[in-house]
Formats: C-alpha cells, sequence, structure tokens
C-alpha cells in the first residue's frame, strides 16, 4: 500500500467533515506548504518552463503530485519536470485562468481545483500583515488564544527552518493603548523579516479564526527584552535549515526569490 502523505492525510480529514471549514483550510494550508513537482512538456529553458496542460470540460489544469513517483506513475514514462512548492506553483499561475489537478489517478488526495480556488490561494498568501509603527509598553503572558492558532503556528514554523532561532507568543500593550498579541521572532536572519511576517500571518488565515489579528516583532538575542520574552511568552522553536544541496545551480522553482516563468 502507498505511504499516505501529509497531502492524503489533510485531504482525508477534509473530505470526512465536509461542512468543517478548519479541516478544510488546513488541506490548502498543506498544499501550499508542500513541495509539488509539475508536469512539464518539455524540458525547463533556463527559468521558462512549460507546464503540460490537460483539459477537463473545457477547463485547462496543470497537473502536480506531491511524490515524484506518483508523478512518474501517472506519466507511465519519463517525462520532464519541476520541483517546487505550492506557494510558488500557484503563485506562477495567478490570473492565467488555469486550474491545478492534483494527484491524479496516483493518491487519495486526488482532485481538480479550479482556476477560481488557485486565485484564491495565491491572494491568501499575497495578504501580508500591514506595517505599523508603534512602542510597546508591556509584554505579557498570551491570554485566550484559540488552541486552534497555537497548532497552526506549530506547523507553519517547521516551514521557517533555519529563518530564525526561536519565537515567543505574547500578549502586548501599545503606548496608545491598545492590546494585541504578538509573535516575537529572536535571532531572525538578515532579510527574512517579510517571510516570517507572512507565515505568522497564513498561520492565523489557516487557522479558521474569522476575527482576529497577530502582529509580529523581530529582536536580537542581546535585547534585555529577549529574557522577558522567555518568562512570559509560549515559546515555539524554529527548526535547524536542511543540509544544503552542494551538488550545482538550483533548478527552477527551487530558489523562492526566483520562481520558474510560466510559458
Amino acid at each position: 500500500m502507498t505511504e499516505q502523505t501529509a497531502l492524503d492525510i489533510a485531504h482525508a480529514a477534509m473530505e470526512a467533515a465536509p461542512e468543517d471549514d478548519a479541516a478544510r483550510l488546513r488541506f490548502f494550508e498543506r498544499l501550499i506548504d508542500s513541495e509539488l513537482f509539475l508536469l512539464l512538456e518539455k524540458e525547463p529553458d533556463g527559468d521558462n518552463v512549460s507546464p503540460d496542460i490537460y483539459t477537463v470540460e473545457g477547463q485547462p489544469f496543470v497537473l502536480v503530485f506531491d511524490r515524484e513517483e506518483r508523478l512518474a506513475t501517472f506519466v507511465g514514462k519519463t517525462a520532464p519536470y519541476i520541483g517546487a512548492t505550492g506557494r510558488t506553483l500557484v503563485t506562477m499561475l495567478e490570473g492565467q485562468g488555469i486550474g491545478l489537478g492534483v494527484n491524479l489517478d496516483t493518491g487519495t488526495s486526488e482532485m481538480l481545483l479550479p482556476a477560481g480556488a488557485v486565485d484564491w490561494m495565491v491572494s491568501v498568501v499575497a495578504n501580508g500583515p500591514d506595517e505599523v509603527e508603534a512602542r510597546v509598553e508591556e509584554f505579557i503572558a498570551p491570554a485566550h488564544v484559540p488552541e486552534a492558532l497555537v497548532v497552526g503556528l506549530d506547523a507553519k514554523l517547521v516551514t521557517a527552518a533555519g529563518l530564525a532561532r526561536y519565537a515567543y507568543l505574547v500578549g502586548v500593550t501599545y503606548d496608545n493603548g491598545t492590546k494585541g498579541t504578538m509573535l516575537a521572532f529572536v535571532d531572525a536572519i538578515p532579510g527574512a523579516e517579510p517571510a516570517l511576517a507572512r507565515a505568522a500571518n497564513e498561520a492565523l488565515t489557516f487557522s479558521g479564526i474569522e476575527a482576529g489579528s497577530i502582529d509580529v516583532g523581530f529582536f536580537k538575542p542581546s535585547d534585555p527584552v529577549s529574557a522577558l520574552l522567555a518568562k512570559v511568552g509560549l515559546r515555539f522553536d524554529v527548526p535547524e535549515p536542511a543540509a544544503p544541496n552542494t551538488a550545482g545551480p538550483s533548478a527552477p522553482g527551487r530558489d523562492p526569490e526566483k520562481p520558474p516563468i510560466l510559458r
């Protein structure tokens, strides 16, 4: 029996509870966080890729699989493909009117997602938090934090491996009197702040919480406030980065700062 993947498990949970919005959101979160393999009609030309387009009832779809073996099983022969996160792939497809065929004929998570679903996922991953300037007057232990958000943050920070050492969820009071909740990252690598802020925002969105917000802050280990965060905050450890691939230049889709160009 084929091993169940994270996408299979999330899909089964969604199918078992069709009225559960949280289960549906968790599936889409797994989809955008997973590495997917996009079937191509020919080998990439530099950063330009040409997906193999399948038409179902007049609607074009590109085909992705969450295991290389599943892609090979579907095609039945050697075929060109690229690997990229679901986040990268849906961004490539934005506004193209092209849907996403997932694990067709190869997995229990088999499904066809129309172009509208692809554009919705793009709107989620592109919807980062607003940048504001405010002075924190007090950090306190977080209160009344939904379990779904804690679970969502724990899972989401796995995808941020190597971008920071750890993060603390804390309650905050600002100098203008407003109160809120902050995810405070400690020892983030330079330039990783936007990606970490997006991760926090996605965790909130996919937790299924209809109302609420989460602020994001960045601190150095030497900052005096970091010791206070450790005392009052709920800590999340960010995993160490995977060993770098030194075999040569990365293939199209592997570099999130330089995604492939859809042709």
